[in-house]
């Protein structure tokens, strides 16, 4: 690397140009893989090609196609979806520092490296290493089952930036050998996805799961989704049909799904009162198996992980979906028998917290199968598999709304990046206090830590002791606390979810 303000390195496809901003070196926006579209629509990643010269690297790339989000500004335009960026501290590019690979949430179908909230500018300065940040396809572009074309195809994008890492973030500082994957939710549930699967092994070293969603289709019910669909523009979900529409135009077929799923409970089950009709597909040759499956049978030994989730998961949901104060025994009562483990999950809810309100057990329910208990279950399987597990349960209640909304879903991503803006700003404040800044630095000082040596600050998980690291004003190492939530789905097994046809 260069010195000077615009620092440049060389990569395998070509030179590229930075911008020091204080005391790191900031890329934008470099491609790992050719645009996918034309003829590339709908197919696994195809290696970047190459340029002459230096190519700049100030700006992010586009976003991928995707639904429009309420407030949200115009996306850049463009077809290089496929890029990555790089925040590196300025020293010898010989110094071999530990990296860090952030892959966004979003529900299979939102999110941007380019969100403002994933400036990796503290971490890098704070923890002394390369953070690099990619964007992958989401909804139909990236995970809808589509004759003709590879499953999974986010996954594949994936896999390709870790190539990339691989290949070049030793011209950046970085040591291809020392990488961790970190990403929250979708970003989770795809880091769950690549510790199941062969193309990605060898990649990274270790990997950080927060909040993992427990939605992944089984190759039936991804075809059966797929089909509803392509089904409202009056397609059917092939190459052939589908690669004939804008990828800026296809994005609103999944909206308009998304806005009636509810219809296709008693094919899709309680997928479909989830908010994305898109997940990752157990297609049986990307993802060979569920990850759970895959972990217990010792597919993730050689990869040190920590995952965990917030204390009040869907409380979130809870208000966007505008049911805060509005939820009844009814609604309770349906969701318990959706949600739960087994055909007694009303009677064994109600049993194990007799005291809950109506909302509380519809929000509990929920937390459980969509985050908390996928997440509990994951670091089990990894340590039945032979590796090794840190957990941790982030119990700090957001400053907003009085603290009603409690440790919410998405409230770890601010606390991550020390970045307050977005739903951070929503959730902290602009102006965050002295507890929530504390907070927050302990959050990148253990992640960062475990970067670097493994070692998050506190013990791994075991099935005895169930030591998990709770993150709150005054953090501290404790039994797993959710141990009523833990002991209902003790024997149930997170695997694909099926199509039901009766």
């Amino acid at each position: 690397m260069s010195a000077g303000e615009f620092p440049e390195a060389r990569t395998a496809t070509g030179a590229v140009r930075g911008r020091r901003e204080g005391d790191l070196v900031v890329f934008r926006g470099i491609p790992f893989a050719r645009p996918p579209v034309g003829e590339l629509r709908f197919a696994a990643p195809r290696p970047a090609d190459r340029w002459d010269g230096v190519r700049e690297a100030f700006v992010f790339g586009p976003p991928p196609p995707q639904e429009v989000m309420a407030g949200a500004e115009a996306a850049l335009a463009g077809d290089d979806w496929l890029t990555v960026n790089v925040w590196t501290p300025d020293a010898d590019p010989a110094a071999r520092r530990p990296v860090m690979v952030w892959i966004y949430g979003g529900a299979y179908k939102f999110g941007s490296a380019a969100d403002p909230s994933y400036d990796a500018g503290r971490l890098a300065r704070d923890g002394d290493l390369v953070v690099v940040t990619l964007n992958y396809r989401v909804g139909v572009e990236g995970f809808l089952r589509i004759e003709g074309a590879p499953a999974n195809r986010g996954l594949l994008d994936q896999v390709a930036a870790l190539e990339w890492v691989r290949e070049n973030i030793a011209a950046f500082g970085g040591d291809p050998d020392q990488v961790t994957v970190f990403g929250e939710s979708a970003g989770a549930g795809s880091i769950a996805a690549l510790m199941a699967m062969d193309r990605a092994r060898g990649l990274f070293r270790r990997a950080i799961a927060q909040s993992l969603p427990g939605t992944f289709f089984s190759d039936a019910l991804a075809g059966d989704i797929a089909e509803a669909v392509a089904g409202e523009l009056g397609l059917r979900p092939t190459v052939a049909d589908l690669s004939g529409v804008d990828p800026r135009k296809l994005p609103a077929a999944g909206a308009a799904l998304g806005a009636r799923m509810r219809e296709y409970v008693p094919r899709w089950g309680a997928v479909a009162l989830t908010p994305t009709p898109f997940s990752p597909v157990v297609d049986g040759d990307v993802l060979p198996t569920a990850p759970w499956e895959a972990l217990a049978g010792g597919a993730g030994r050689e990869v040190e992980l920590i995952v965990g989730h917030t204390r009040d998961e869907y409380r979130l949901f809870l208000m966007v979906g505008g049911l805060l104060g509005r939820v009844d025994e009814e609604l309770a009562a349906t969701v318990l028998r959706l949600f739960g483990p087994g055909p007694d999950a009303e009677q064994a809810y109600r049993a194990a917290f007799p005291d809950a309100s109506a909302e509380y057990l519809f929000e509990l329910v929920q937390s459980d199968w969509l985050f908390r208990m996928p997440s509990l279950h994951l670091a089990q399987a990894q340590t039945a598999g032979g590796g090794r597990a840190h957990v941790y349960e982030l119990t700090w209640a957001a400053p907003a709304n009085g603290g009603a909304l409690g440790a919410c879903h998405g409230l770890d991503v601010p606390l991550t990046f020390g970045v307050y803006g977005g739903l951070g700003g929503v959730l902290i404040g602009a102006a965050p206090s002295p507890g929530a800044e504390a907070l927050s630095a302990r959050f990148r000082s253990a992640w960062t830590s475990f970067a670097a040596t493994g070692d998050p600050g506190w013990p791994a998980y075991d099935t005895e002791r169930r030591l998990v690291q709770l993150f709150d004003t005054e953090p501290q190492v404790a039994a797993y606390p959710e141990e009523a939530s833990r002991r209902l789905w003790e024997r149930y097994m997170f695997t694909e979810l099926p199509l039901t046809t009766a």
